[in-house]
């Protein structure tokens, strides 16, 4: 059985994205999503118009690998390097926000649920979408581009 260990992250991020924009309707940017920066290390909101179902898909494949995991390691994940001028740039964690609300988007949604005091899994719905998911790009990707068949 093929799972999401097995597939590249940015085809399985970018298939899982494309399936949450049109099958799964509790994960939709807010009105403010437009406006927000993803961090404060960041200088100006992201380009990509569908950021969120990005953000969402690889916050969804991140509890898959490496959970239970709460808000403060994903912040860690996400954050990045913060100029500050003339100083040498420093580490800043994500913003926080963002992450809590798709991780309670995808909770409603049924993919994601709460473990004691450990932080957030992936669910039995949300294991199953993405070993469905991983095992079709495994096909196409052993189909079209040989070359990855031992990936």
């Amino acid at each position: 059985m093929t799972t999401a260990y097995d597939v590249p992250a940015d085809v399985l991020i970018e298939k899982l994205s494309a399936y949450m924009k049109e099958n799964v309707k509790e994960v939709q940017p807010p009105e403010w999503a437009g406006y927000v920066k993803t961090g404060s290390h960041n200088e100006r909101v992201p380009q990509n118009q569908d950021w969120w179902h990005t953000r969402a898909a690889s916050l969804l494949r991140k509890l898959y690998m490496n959970g239970p995991v709460g808000v403060s390691r994903l912040r860690k994940e996400y954050g990045g390097r913060k100029r500050v001028g003339m100083r040498p740039a420093h580490f800043a964690k994500a913003g926080g926000n963002i992450i809590r609300t798709i991780l309670q988007q995808l909770e409603q949604a049924g993919l994601a649920q709460k473990d004691s005091n450990d932080g957030r899994v992936t669910s039995r719905k949300g294991r199953s979408l993405l070993d469905a998911m991983s095992t079709q790009i495994k096909r196409d990707l052993d189909r079209e581009r040989p070359e990855l068949k031992d990936y």
